[in-house]
């Protein structure tokens, strides 16, 4: 839910561009392959992997409640 296509961010990616076009897939490429700070990149990807999952289960409970349709 929070991901996008940060391919196109990646290619046009400078010091210059960071304020504005870093979304958490840049930072974690920027921290953890341009800074080599692997540990704090990996700590940024599983708390987004984390908000992910919390929001997916949330969605599907609400779905669940008014639908009752829901993915499990």
């Amino acid at each position: 839910m929070l991901n996008v296509g940060f391919e196109k961010i990646i290619l046009l990616y400078n010091s210059l561009t960071y304020d504005t076009a870093d979304v958490i897939a840049s930072f974690v490429f920027r921290k953890g392959l341009l800074e080599f700070n692997w540990s704090y990149s990996t700590a940024v990807g599983i708390f987004n992997t984390v908000v992910n999952l919390t929001l997916l289960i949330i969605a599907n409970r609400i779905t669940r409640k008014i639908s009752e349709n829901s993915l499990w």
